[in-house]
């Protein structure tokens, strides 16, 4: 689990196919000294266990699903990845509950700056509209984010000087893919009236 709160914006090394594997090593100096084999960590808010880490450097192996469904496959040496690690059981709740499981890519269509702040427009992907709602929390790219409009065919969101600093929003262009992740209690809620 996680809260949307990115800690750190790490930078893709190399992201390695073979036919056996698919491997994506990001250097993250910060979060690299806290963590161990085995932990999670939420990379553009896709959920991946580590796999090995050493001076600045974490690795992960990454599922042929993970490929399909999320904008990691795209990443190429250089990138910008949104960097958390899951949530510890006496820790602060600051965004919403993530659990770094991908719904769905979307395209951003707009980035508007008006003062410090930034508007973005993404395609609203077809599978997942239902659970995008005006004042609602969605995660892109992993970073806990408040649906600032609702339309047919986008949704928008406004973004801070901190958060286009702090993490890969900033760097955003129009036709970009990013991860979104609908918020949970949606899903649940949808889950449970379906079975009444």
């Amino acid at each position: 689990m996680f809260t949307g709160l990115v800690e750190e914006m790490g930078e893709c090394q190399w992201l390695r196919r073979t036919a056996q594997s698919t491997q994506l090593t990001v250097t993250a100096p910060h979060i690299e000294k806290r963590i161990r084999t085995g932990d999670s960590v939420a990379v553009n808010g896709c959920c991946l266990t580590v796999t090995a880490h050493h001076k600045g450097n974490i690795s992960f192996d990454l599922l042929e699903e993970t490929l399909k469904c999320t904008n990691l496959k795209s990443l190429r040496p250089g990138a910008p990845v949104n960097l958390e690690r899951a949530l510890a059981a006496d820790g602060r709740l600051g965004g919403h509950f993530v659990q770094g499981h991908v719904d769905a890519t979307t395209l951003l269509r707009e980035a508007t700056p008006k003062q410090g702040d930034l508007r973005l427009d993404f395609e609203m992907p077809a599978d997942s509209a239902r659970y995008i709602a005006y004042k609602g929390s969605v995660a892109i790219n992993g970073v806990s984010l408040t649906v600032a409009e609702v339309g047919s065919e986008t949704f928008t969101i406004w973004i801070i000087p901190h958060t286009r600093k702090a993490t890969n929003l900033g760097e955003l262009t129009p036709g970009d893919a990013v991860n979104l992740e609908c918020d949970i209690l949606a899903k649940y809620t949808e889950r449970i009236l379906a079975t009444k």
